[in-house]
C-alpha cells in the first residue's frame, strides 16, 4: 500500500491542494496502520498497545470523514466554479468507495476502546488483515477517482 501511495504522490502531488491534502491523510492512516498491523504476531508481546490501536482508529475515522465531508465537498465546490458536473463513472466510483465505509467504521466501533489479550488476539489479527484489504480496495477506487478529479480540475474556472 505504501508503494502505491508513493506512486500516487508522484503522479498527483502538487497538482491540487485538494488532492495533496487527501494523499497526506492517506499517508498518516497508513503509518498508523503499519504500527498496528506490523506488530501482529503469534504471542502477546507482539500485540499493539491500546494507544497505537486508538491512534489507528482515530486516523481511520478522520480519513473516512475527511473524504466524505471535506474532500468531496471541496471537489464539488471547485466543479461548480468550472461548470463541471459528475458523470456515471464518477458516481459509480464514489458508490464503490462508500461501500468500504461501513466495514471500516465497524472495525473502529469494535476496537476503538478494546483491550487486546491472548484470548482475543487471533480475532484481532484476522480483523486487522481484513481492514488492510478493504483499505487497499478503497485506495484503488480513490486513485481512479483522483485521476478523474485531476482531469476535471485542469479545466480553468468558468471554462
Amino acid at each position: 500500500m505504501l508503494s502505491k501511495l508513493e506512486k500516487a504522490q508522484q503522479q498527483w502531488g502538487g497538482y491540487s491542494d485538494v488532492i495533496d491534502y487527501w494523499l497526506t491523510l492517506r499517508q498518516e492512516l497508513l503509518v498508523e496502520y503499519s504500527k498496528v498491523a506490523g506488530l501482529s504476531g503469534v504471542n502477546k508481546n507482539c500485540l499493539p498497545t491500546e494507544e497505537a490501536l486508538n491512534h489507528f482508529c482515530e486516523a481511520l475515522v478522520d480519513y473516512i470523514s475527511a473524504g466524505h465531508f471535506k474532500i468531496y465537498d471541496m471537489v464539488m465546490s471547485r466543479w461548480q466554479s468550472t461548470g463541471f458536473s459528475t458523470n456515471t463513472e464518477i458516481d459509480t466510483l464514489y458508490a464503490r468507495i462508500v461501500e468500504t465505509t461501513e466495514p471500516l467504521l465497524t472495525f473502529n466501533d469494535k476496537y476503538s476502546a478494546f483491550v487486546l489479550d491472548e484470548d482475543n488476539f487471533s480475532r484481532f489479527d484476522s480483523d486487522i488483515s481484513r481492514v488492510g484489504e478493504i483499505m487497499e480496495l478503497r485506495f484503488e477506487q480513490e486513485d481512479m477517482l483522483i485521476q478523474l478529479i485531476a482531469d476535471s480540475l485542469s479545466i480553468p474556472p468558468g471554462a
